[in-house]
């Protein structure tokens, strides 16, 4: 496989200020590396560098998003406040969404990096891509930023692909650990996006991400949330995507699927409390390209959202580039021997859970449907 990778040195550069976790330091809280810190990323590029893979991937330049492109989704006010911000002193552009100085053009590079991905996917310049995005930019509403993202990157990459290419059916698969409300927003009454959100229940952002979130209007059914239990594992993630993303993309058949590529879900992260291992990823990496060549030809784009543990993000990173590449490198995932005491299958609670999922959306897809715990039956 040809898989092109996409970043720019400047997404290091983008400065959220000094922050311990979600808050800014100071007083009792001191600096730290696991807000959403340029070394997370950076240090997938250098393991990338490191274990040679970097060499096997077809690099592509991001070039940055016009203006009428982020206006796809981000009303004038809201994007003249995120100018304004970066050109002074820096500030908060909503909700935990910190614009520092030069971040604005930064920020149209990240969007850019989405939009690059997915002409390169479309155009059959390389046949999936991974965008190493930052800022990130699922939770970015129309008129507000919120939880470190400026600009939602998917989102308008989504609605770039619906008006430059004509496509009428996109699947977006989010599986970072927290709801992707401002993909969600941008799509609730569109019935030519499929989006899914697989996130752990109510961590973040309050009170969104329910199962019963289902679109409105011709959007009903087209907004498919998957929210699971703290504690979910590998075992837990991966039955989720058999019992309902496969059978869902079977039915929608998408042309194109792009994936907000989250790590956060990770066991090691500090802003989750999920237990999806470095292979895990891999795996649901491998799901994804199975459902996008079986429906869209292999058109598969990954952007780069959370994951805030600049130790393990860099390992569950290089397994899904491992996977969408074909390129197996000799990385073991040195973190593994010290999980062998977490048991890792699909606890009864967490069942439930995904069956609450299955009996809200079986009313708007004939593909599944609940017939006892843990099993389903396809319709004719």
């Amino acid at each position: 496989m040809k898989t092109g990778y996409i970043y720019d040195e400047s997404y290091f550069w983008h400065d959220t200020g000094t922050g311990t976790l979600f808050l800014p330091s100071g007083g009792y809280l001191q600096t730290d590396v696991f807000s959403e810190h340029p070394e997370t990323k950076r240090r997938v590029n250098n393991l990338l560098e490191r274990c040679g893979l970097m060499r096997e991937l077809h690099h592509i330049r991001p070039r940055a998003a016009t203006l009428e492109e982020i206006q796809f989704l981000h009303t004038s006010e809201y994007i003249e406040q995120v100018k304004y911000l970066s050109d002074t002193n820096g500030g908060d552009a909503g909700d935990h969404a910190i614009v520092g100085r030069g971040s604005y053009e930064i920020a149209l590079l990240s969007t850019g990096g989405a939009l690059t991905a997915v002409d390169s996917v479309i155009e059959g310049e390389v046949d999936n891509a991974y965008a190493l995005t930052r800022p990130p930019g699922h939770h970015a509403e129309p008129a507000k930023g919120i939880g470190f993202c400026i600009f939602n990157n998917v989102a308008i990459a989504a609605k770039y692909a619906q008006k430059k290419y004509g496509l009428r059916k996109i699947m977006v698969l989010d599986w970072d650990v927290h709801h992707g409300n401002g993909t969600e927003k941008a799509f609730y009454e569109d019935d030519q996006v499929l989006f899914i959100s697989i996130h752990e229940h109510l961590n973040f952002p309050n009170n969104s991400g329910f199962a019963t979130d289902i679109g409105e209007g011709k959007g009903k059914g087209y907004n498919v949330n998957i929210p699971l239990p703290p504690g979910c594992g590998t075992s837990a993630y991966l039955q989720t995507f058999e019992q309902v993303i496969k059978p869902l993309a079977d039915e929608f058949q998408p042309e194109l699927i792009i994936v907000s590529a989250g790590q956060d879900p990770g066991m090691f992260d500090p802003l989750g409390r999920m237990r999806v291992s470095a292979d895990g990823f891999g795996k649901m990496t491998d799901i994804m390209k199975e459902i996008a060549q079986k429906h869209c030809n292999g058109k598969l784009v990954f952007c780069h959202e959370g994951g805030y543990s600049n130790a393990y993000v860099p390992f569950c990173t290089l397994r899904i580039i491992e996977v969408l590449s074909e390129k197996q490198t000799d990385v073991k995932d040195p973190f593994a021997p010290g999980t062998n005491g977490y048991p890792d299958k699909v606890y009864e609670h967490e069942q439930e859970a995904i069956n609450e999922v299955i009996k809200v959306q079986s009313r708007y897809w004939r593909n599944i449907q609940v017939t006892k715990v843990g099993q389903l039956i396809k319709k004719d």
